[in-house]
């Protein structure tokens, strides 16, 4: 079923997500990878606040490529999302309602996910030109010094993805 997203994400949408829904989600999102997803890690280790607020937010798990002449952002495809798998539960914890990736996640933020009423999304890799398509702004936010894995702050429109754990933690990938 397809179904049409905004964010911030409330815990009324996330509900009435199911695993195997076609989302199209559209408003603010915050990209990071591996080395933001340290540098976060260690921010809380070190009791400083976070460059973005978590809250009712949704992380993409992607560097883009560079931007092309006239459009804000290159090839935005889907990284493996099992490498931010020791950062997730902490960030769920706080207050994320949303990643997006490709591929499975651990025990641990698979109960995180549950535990936070939140949603795992997985959109396709090998489709970053397309998914460039749905992203209207980007501006690097936090950590520019990491090049594209630097923290963005995207402004999406029907942005592509589909549930893969709901908040229940039914899980689109064990399912026959």
């Amino acid at each position: 079923m397809d179904k049409y997203i905004e964010t911030p994400i409330t815990d009324e949408v996330i509900n009435n997500l199911k695993a195997g829904d076609f989302v199209f989600i559209t408003g603010t999102i915050y990209t990071a990878r591996d080395a933001a997803h340290k540098r976060m890690y260690e921010t809380l280790r070190n009791q400083e606040k976070l460059p973005i607020d978590l809250k009712n937010n949704i992380i993409y798990y992607m560097g883009p490529s560079p931007a092309r002449e006239g459009r804000p952002i290159g090839s935005a495809g889907p990284t493996t999302s099992s490498r931010m798998d020791k950062y997730a539960p902490e960030l769920l914890d706080l207050g994320l309602k949303g990643m997006i990736g490709k591929g499975k996640r651990s025990k641990e933020v698979i109960d995180a996910i549950k535990r936070n009423n939140a949603v795992y999304f997985a959109s396709i890799g090998g489709a970053g030109a397309l998914l460039s398509k749905s992203i209207k702004e980007s501006k690097v936010i936090a950590y520019d010094d990491l090049g594209a894995e630097a923290i963005r702050e995207l402004k999406v429109e029907n942005f592509p993805a589909i549930v893969v754990i709901d908040h229940d933690g039914t899980n689109l990938y064990e399912q026959r």
